[in-house]
Order: structure tokens, then C-alpha cells, then sequence
């Protein structure tokens, strides 16, 4: 696999002796480049921990982890620096948007790459470029206060895609969005998969786009299940 996550026997265990909880019990997940894939279980089953741990937020207490060619944890962190990994190689998007009030548009997305060491001009043309491609370029001077929840979204998803990751984890995006705005997000971050040969996870409990994946897994009690999805509508 030349790019997506492998995760391999991924534990965590919150506390120690008779008060250890184990959140995660030994998860098993592959993404390939390209993948939207889905991660859906119910509360308290264990999806935010594993989305925490993938994200390098906290730290697994077992298992490891691959992205791309390398081999990012096994038995503990097998990279220096976690912040740039966080930076370079993971696209978050979250159930809120999380812009910056201040910055306008084009200076929320810019700004991860300006960060990394990019040109400013570089920076700015990337982020315009993928406005452009989500459909919000128009918006590109606007600030956050002015733009609507689901251009407020698809400035965020930019914002998450900006510094090319391999991977992108997106924790409920479309909890806040009506259907056709859902289906809208989960059509972009599909049509970004495959043009950027990104591997995305997105932890959902919607009902209307659960549909839309090929596969999807299931984690109940820190332990994952795959099998397939509809895959419905996104050829």
C-alpha cells in the first residue's frame, strides 16, 4: 500500500489495577488511498478513543499503526515529532467548522501550510484551488461570521485536505447539515479521495449517508467489525 493507514491489535487502556478501563480491546482497520470508509458504533464503544489515538492525540497503549510506508507506532511512537505529523500527514474535520473568527476564508485553509513552511503565495494559491473545487471559492474574502453552516463545512473540509495528508479523519461532519447539505459533504469528501488518493475515515452516527459507504465498521466494546456497505451513489 503506498499510502492509506494500516491499524494492527490498536489498545488502550484508561487507568491501572482494578480501575483499568479498556476502551479499546484490539482494533484491526485498513483504509487504502482513495477509501471513504465508514466507523460507526454507539456511544461509549469506543470510536472517539480511536479516533484520538489514530489522530496521535493520545497515545495507544498496544498495537501499531502504519501510514503510508511508515510505521508511525508500534509498542510507542516510532516518530520524533508528533505535532507535525499531526500537521503533515492527518486532515481532521470535525462536527463543527472550528474557523478561525479573524481570519477570513482564504487565511483559514492557507494557514496550515503557511505553518509547514509553505510560501505564502503557494499557500493562498492551494487553499483557492480547493475552495474552487468545493465550490466556495466566491467566499474566498468572506469572513466565518458570513458564510452559512455548510459553507462554513466545506471551508473546513479545504482546511482539512490543504497540506495533501494521506489520511483524513472526520468525526461526524454532517451531524449538523440537513440531507441534501449531508449528502453534499459526503459526495466532496469522496470526490477529494479519489482525486487526492486520500484515506478517510468518518465516524458517524447518520443515518442518511451510512448508505453511501462500501464499507463500513462496526465497534462495540473496543473491538472492530468490518463488512460491506451499500456503497449507494458515489461511482
Amino acid at each position: 500500500m503506498g499510502k492509506g493507514i494500516r491499524i494492527e491489535g490498536i489498545k488502550k487502556r484508561y487507568g491501572e489495577g482494578d480501575t483499568a478501563v479498556d476502551a479499546l480491546k484490539g482494533v484491526d482497520m485498513v483504509v487504502a488511498p482513495g477509501e471513504v470508509v465508514g466507523l460507526i458504533g454507539p456511544s461509549g464503544s469506543g470510536k472517539s478513543t480511536l479516533l484520538k489515538c489514530l489522530g496521535a492525540v493520545i497515545d495507544p497503549t498496544a498495537g501499531r499503526m502504519t501510514l503510508g510506508d511508515e510505521v508511525i507506532y508500534d509498542e510507542g511512537w516510532k516518530v520524533r515529532d508528533l505535532r507535525a505529523l499531526r500537521r503533515d500527514k492527518i486532515g481532521f474535520v470535525f462536527q463543527a467548522p472550528y474557523l478561525i473568527p479573524f481570519l477570513d476564508v482564504t487565511d483559514n485553509v492557507a494557514l496550515l501550510p503557511m505553518l509547514a513552511g509553505v510560501p505564502n503565495g503557494e499557500a493562498r494559491k492551494r487553499a483557492l484551488d480547493l475552495l474552487t473545487a468545493l465550490d466556495v471559492q466566491h467566499r474566498a474574502k468572506a469572513m466565518p461570521s458570513q458564510l452559512s453552516g455548510g459553507e462554513q463545512q466545506r471551508v473546513a473540509i479545504a482546511r482539512g485536505l490543504v497540506n495533501r495528508p494521506p489520511v483524513i479523519l472526520a468525526d461526524e461532519p454532517t451531524a449538523p447539515l440537513d440531507s441534501e447539505r449531508a449528502m453534499a459533504v459526503i459526495r466532496i469528501l469522496n470526490d477529494m479521495a479519489r482525486k487526492y488518493e486520500t484515506a478517510i475515515i468518518v465516524v458517524t452516527h447518520d443515518e442518511k449517508i451510512i448508505p453511501t459507504f462500501k464499507r463500513i465498521y462496526h465497534i462495540r466494546d473496543g473491538v472492530t467489525h468490518e463488512e460491506a456497505g451499500e456503497g449507494r451513489g458515489f461511482e
